[in-house]
């Protein structure tokens, strides 16, 4: 297995809605504001080369939205998806299968295209992952989360027929999957999240997708104002967070602007920071 990471771009959210009730003057400590109390956020995916598979874990934000979409997400950087698989000597139709560890915007958006003969999947010769629990919860959206979940990302993946269910039943923190790696699901930020688990030169590598987005995200407390259920989130977080710092897992951290990855030591106050690299370091 070779695992490589694509960055997709740039782009900032509110940094109060980012960590939810912690004070503004602890945050900024790892996550600097603008002037618009905005903060600057990675939408870096993950490719798996995997035998016959290649895999493409979240796919960004895409470009597809309109100019009025994309003003509020102040969209910036060189990267594109396109362009670091070009990089790495690969095209879209390499891509075997897209897992999508949720459907929200920034995860899912460039998982479909706009052409001009109307929406389509971006990835033609790949399956669609997700779960039914996680498909219900993004095809009929509550109102707090709505906005996140756009139809003209999700619909046209099931109406091509590249749509594909892991089967993820409720209660079970772990589970495996038909690509060939397990998954924790937590369902704290969204309902049924997945996030995938790694063997990785002798090692484990977790994608923790939006149940971690940052380093400074790992006190047990900090949670994001965007989290449906923040309490479900404050335990997932504590129970996930505790193993990976006991087995010293490697944390793929999708949103971190600067770090790709770190590990953990637990400490008397909870799980902390112990070391950050890049993936391949």
């Amino acid at each position: 297995m070779k695992l490589h990471t694509l960055n997709t771009g740039y782009f900032k959210l509110d940094g109060g809605a980012m960590f939810g009730v912690v004070p503004k003057q602890l945050w900024q400590r790892t996550n600097p504001a603008d002037d618009n109390n905005l903060c600057t956020w990675a939408m870096r995916s993950l490719l798996i080369e995997d035998g016959d598979r290649l895999i493409l874990v979240d796919t960004g934000i895409g470009n597809k939205q309109d100019d009025k979409f994309f003003s509020h997400y102040h969209l910036h950087g060189t990267d594109s998806l396109d362009g670091n698989l070009k990089a790495l000597g690969f095209q879209r139709s390499d891509i075997t299968d897209v897992f999508l560890t949720h459907m929200h915007f920034d995860h899912v958006g460039g998982a479909v295209e706009r052409t001009e003969q109307g929406l389509r999947p971006a990835f033609s010769q790949a399956t669609y992952w997700t779960n039914e629990r996680h498909w219900t919860w993004a095809t009929e959206p509550n109102a707090r989360e709505k906005a996140s979940f756009l139809a003209e990302n999700i619909l046209p993946l099931q109406e091509s027929g590249q749509l594909a269910f892991i089967d993820a039943p409720e209660g079970q923190q772990r589970i495996s999957t038909p690509l060939g790696f397990d998954a924790f699901v937590v369902n704290g930020h969204t309902d049924a999240q997945m996030c995938p688990i790694l063997d990785y030169r002798g090692e484990q590598v977790v994608f923790m997708a939006d149940l971690l987005p940052s380093v400074g995200h790992i006190p047990l407390p900090y949670v994001m104002g965007y989290d449906t259920r923040p309490l479900v989130t404050l335990g997932e977080k504590k129970a996930i967070l505790t193993e990976a710092a006991q087995a010293g897992y490697r944390l793929f951290l999708e949103h971190d602007p600067e770090n790709e990855t770190c590990t953990l030591e637990l400490t008397e106050k909870g799980p902390r920071l112990a070391h950050t690299r890049p993936l391949n370091d």
